[in-house]
């Protein structure tokens, strides 16, 4: 590999952990928890059926990404409706 190769990839990694440490920002700021498996609290789709008043839609969504029953995915989603207060 030649030095400018290493170069080039030493800076892809700089602003990979640059772009990581933005996103976790915008994650705390939104008050989403973040891990790196990814969290169906954090699905997007669940969120905006939540900001859109759609609690059934974000109840199914929610039961799709999971796998969960009706009563588990409700509660986990009227967990999420609390956590960021709409």
């Amino acid at each position: 590999m030649s030095s400018f190769e290493e170069q080039e990839i030493a800076l892809f990694r700089q602003r990979i952990v640059r772009l990581e440490e933005q996103v976790e920002r915008l994650y705390k700021r939104l008050g989403f928890n973040m891990d790196e498996n990814g969290s169906p609290d954090d699905d997007p789709r669940v969120i905006e059926a939540l900001k859109k008043g759609q609690a059934i839609e974000a109840i199914k969504i929610y039961r799709e990404i999971t796998g969960l029953g009706l009563a588990e995915a409700k509660s986990a989603v009227e967990k999420i409706w609390a956590r960021i207060k709409l």
